[in-house]
C-alpha cells in the first residue's frame, strides 16, 4: 500500500488543501524568491573580477569547512550518543546532560573567547614560555587557532549536539524485537540494526550541522576564512552589489540542496520503521573499571572544548570586568530574547508540522519537492534571509497601503516596524529543524497504525489527532527547544529586522563584540549561556534520561 490517505473521496477537498499548502509555501518562501529574482540581473563583470581574484578560493574553503565540520561533528555526535546509549560508566547520567551543553553557546562566542585564550598574549600560550623558558615566539611553533582548521575545530564542538541529540534519540527508541532477532541470529546489532534504523536522524542532524556551518558568518569572519560567505557579504558591503551577492547565496543554496538530494534519492523506497511497536532495548553492557574510566574520559572531550574551557574564560573576563549596572540591563533584555525565541519556535514548530502531515497525506510530487525546499533558508546567511524579507514585506507594505489610498483608507499599514518580518525570517531561516525533527518522527510511526485508522472508516484528521500527535510530541518539542535556542543566539536577523528601541543579549554583544570589547561581552554571553540551560534541561529530562 503506497504512503497515501486520503481524507475522504472527495478530489475538490484534495485539491482545496493542495492549493492552500502551496499558497502558504510561496509566502513562506517569499524572501528567498526576492533573492532568486533578484540574482538574474548581469554582474558579469563582477564574476569576472572573483574569477581572477579569490573565486576558487573561496570554493575550496567553503568545501573544506564543510567536509570538515560534517565529518568531525557527526563523528562526534554519534559516538557520544552510542557510548551513552550502550554502556553504563561513571557519572553517565551527568554526562548524557553535559553532552548538550554546547548548544548553549553561540559558536562565534567561542571564536572570541579561544582566541583570547590561544593567541601570542593569551594565558595559555603565556603558560608555554613560562614552562620551557620562550622569550619570543621564533622559539617555538604553535597553531593559530584563527585559521580554516580552527574554524572547522570550533564549528564541529559548538555543532555536533545536533546530531548527538537526533541520534541519541534514535538509538533510544529502537524497538527491542528488531535487537533480539539480530543478537539471535549472531550479528552485530548496532551495524545491522541500530545505525541503519537511526539513518534519518544521523541525516537530519548532519544537514542541520552542514547548513549552519555554510551559513555561518561570525567564525570565518573573525578568523579570516574566506569562504562563499564571506564573499557574499563582500559583494554586498563592500562593492553595495546586492544582486551579486544573491548569486553567490545561490549558489550556496544549491550546493546544499545538491546534497541532500542525493540522500534522499538514495534511501528512497526504503522504511525505517518496525511494523511492531516493542519496548524499548535496554543496553548494559558490561564492561572494566579501566574500560568506564576510558569511556569517561573520550565522553568529557566534546564537554570540556565546547562548553567547559569557554565558560570558564568567559567568566573570568565577567569577573575580571564586572559592571553592576551592565548585569542589570542584560537581565532586562533578556525577556526580549526570550520573547522572540518563543514566537519564532510556535510559528517553525506549528509551519513545520503541517507540511510534514500534509506530505504524509498527499504524497505527490509537489509535498516532496516543497518539503525540502521550505526548509532551504537554512542554507542562507542570516543577513540575506533578513534583506529578502525586508524589501518583500517593504513591497507588500507599499501595495496594501496604494491600494487603500485609492479607496481614501489611509491605514499606513507597516510589517516592517514590528514584529511580523522578524517572526517570518525566523521562520524561512530555522524552518529545517523543525521540519528535520518532525520528519525523522514520522518516519518512524509504522505505516500500519494509519492503515488500521482508515480500516475503522475514520479519517485521517481522526488518525493524525490520536495517533501521530501523541506519538509526535517528543519531535515537536524536542524541535520547538532546538528553534528556541537557535533564535535567542541569532545575529544579523534580529540585528536588522528588531522594533525601534528593542534590544536583545546577541545584539547588545555585537556592539561589544564588533569593537574587540571581548570583556564587556562575556557578561551578556553567560547571561545567553545560563538562559539556555533550562530548554536543554528540558531536552534531557524529556528525551535522554531513562
Amino acid at each position: 500500500m503506497q504512503n497515501k490517505y486520503y481524507l475522504n473521496s472527495n478530489n475538490l477537498l484534495i485539491n482545496k488543501w493542495l492549493f492552500i499548502n502551496i499558497l502558504f509555501s510561496i509566502f513562506i518562501l517569499c524572501p528567498i524568491i526576492f533573492l532568486i529574482t533578484n540574482s538574474f540581473a548581469n554582474t558579469l563583470d563582477v564574476w569576472i573580477h572573483l574569477k581572477n581574484t579569490k573565486l576558487f578560493l573561496y570554493i575550496y574553503n567553503t568545501i573544506i569547512l564543510v567536509f570538515g565540520v560534517g565529518i568531525l561533528s557527526t563523528f562526534l555526535g554519534v559516538s557520544s550518543a552510542w557510548l551513552t546509549t550502550q554502556y553504563n560508566f561513571y557519572f553517565k547520567k551527568y554526562i548524557e546532560w553535559l553532552l548538550i551543553l554546547p548548544l548553549a553557546i553561540p559558536g562565534y562566542i567561542v571564536a572570541y573567547a579561544y582566541t583570547d585564550f590561544l593567541e601570542y598574549s593569551g594565558a595559555f600560550q603565556i603558560f608555554i614560555r613560562s614552562l620551557f623558558g620562550f622569550s619570543n615566539p621564533s622559539e617555538y611553533y604553535f597553531p593559530s587557532i584563527r585559521s580554516l582548521g580552527g574554524a572547522i575545530f570550533i564549528l564541529s564542538f559548538s555543532l555536533y549536539p545536533y546530531v548527538y541529540l537526533l541520534v541519541k534519540f534514535a538509538f533510544n527508541t529502537t524497538p527491542k524485537n528488531l535487537i533480539e532477532t539480530s543478537l539471535l541470529s549472531h550479528k552485530n546489532p548496532f551495524y545491522n540494526v541500530i545505525l541503519p534504523l537511526s539513518r534519518p536522524a544521523i541525516i537530519a542532524g548532519s544537514a542541520l550541522v552542514i547548513m549552519e556551518t555554510i551559513s555561518d558568518f561570525g567564525t570565518v569572519d573573525y578568523f579570516a576564512v574566506e569562504t562563499l560567505t564571506l564573499a557574499m557579504f563582500n559583494l554586498w558591503l563592500g562593492m553595495n552589489n546586492l544582486e551579486a551577492a544573491s548569486q553567490i547565496s545561490l549558489i550556496i543554496f544549491s550546493f546544499v540542496i545538491i546534497i541532500l538530494s542525493i540522500e534522499l534519492i538514495n534511501r528512497r523506497n526504503k522504511r525505517f520503521d518496525s511494523n511492531v511497536i516493542s519496548n524499548e532495548y535496554e543496553f548494559s553492557k558490561k564492561i572494566s573499571r579501566s574500560q568506564k574510566l576510558l569511556i569517561l574520559f573520550l565522553c568529557l572531550i566534546p564537554i570540556i572544548i565546547g562548553f567547559i574551557i569557554p565558560v570558564l574564560i568567559l567568566l573570568n573576563l565577567t569577573l575580571s570586568n564586572f559592571d553592576f549596572d551592565e548585569l542589570l540591563y542584560s537581565l532586562i533584555i533578556t525577556k526580549n530574547s526570550f520573547l522572540i525565541g518563543f514566537l519564532g519556535g510556535a510559528s517553525i514548530v506549528i509551519s513545520s508540522l503541517y507540511f510534514c502531515l500534509y506530505k504524509l497525506y498527499d504524497n505527490s510530487r509537489v509535498s516532496n519537492f516543497l518539503l525540502p525546499i521550505l526548509g532551504s533558508g537554512y542554507a542562507f546567511p542570516g543577513v540575506v534571509i533578513a534583506l529578502g524579507t525586508l524589501f518583500f514585506l517593504g513591497n507588500l507594505q507599499f501595495q496594501i497601503n496604494s491600494f487603500l489610498d485609492f479607496f481614501e483608507f489611509n491605514l499606513n499599514f507597516s510589517f516592517i516596524s514590528g514584529f511580523f518580518g522578524l517572526i517570518l525570517a525566523l521562520t524561512v531561516r530555522f524552518n529545517s529543524i523543525g521540519l528535520g525533527s518532525i520528519n525523522a518522527g514520522l518516519s518512524r510511526i509504522p505505516n500500519n497504525l494509519i492503515e488500521a485508522n482508515l480500516t475503522l472508516g475514520q479519517s485521517f484528521i481522526h488518525g493524525t489527532k490520536k495517533i501521530l500527535l501523541p506519538l509526535l510530541k517528543s519531535s515537536i518539542l524536542i524541535g520547538f527547544i532546538l528553534t528556541f535556542i537557535d533564535i535567542i543566539k541569532e545575529l544579523p536577523i534580529t540585528l536588522l529586522l528588531r522594533p525601534f528601541n528593542f534590544e536583545t543579549l546577541t545584539t547588545h554583544i555585537y556592539q561589544y563584540a564588533s569593537d574587540e570589547m571581548l570583556e564587556k561581552a562575556a557578561l551578556p554571553s553567560l547571561i545567553i549561556i545560563i538562559a539556555s540551560l533550562l530548554p536543554v534541561f528540558i531536552i534531557y529530562k524529556t528525551f535522554i534520561k531513562k
